[in-house]
């Protein structure tokens, strides 16, 4: 895999949300357009956009994109909707990972969960796994992960 692209209505809040609260830095990489061709491969009509690359993790980009046109509309999907993905980041205390962001004020959907056998679960081989959900600043959904020590 080489990027994940991920459209934001404000690049510059996004690009220091994922750094201040994820620790993803920028890397120096970015990009912007008002190009027919680029219209007709991302099958937007008369788009204007940019983005700014970080890296997340090893070798994954994560790309962040603000199109100035057409006016994009607000992120309103559900976690259950086609179509909707998350980006999903390893931590290794997911624990003080909440804490941090709860004195953040950023949005957890809820408590961290263990997944466990039992009340509805079939965990498997990710028994003992931690996750938490969050939400960046356009209500897009997050996942942090702990795998089992």
């Amino acid at each position: 895999m080489n990027h994940i692209g991920v459209p934001v209505s404000d690049l510059t809040r996004s690009m220091r949300w994922y750094e201040d609260v994820l620790g993803i830095s920028p890397n120096g990489v970015t990009i912007s357009a008002t190009n027919p061709a680029i219209g007709a491969v991302v099958e937007v009509e008369n788009p204007s956009m940019r983005a700014s690359f970080a890296l997340a993790g090893d070798n994954v980009l994560l790309e962040l994109i603000q199109y100035d046109s057409p006016q994009p509309r607000p992120f309103a999907g559900r976690n259950c909707d086609v179509g909707v993905m998350h980006l999903c980041f390893e931590v290794d205390d997911l624990d003080a990972a909440h804490r941090d962001l709860v004195e953040r004020g950023v949005h957890v959907n809820a408590d961290p969960v263990v997944l466990q056998d039992g009340d509805g679960v079939e965990a498997g081989t990710l028994a003992g796994t931690k996750i938490l959900y969050l939400r960046d600043p356009d209500g897009i959904q997050l996942e942090l992960f702990e795998l089992p020590s």
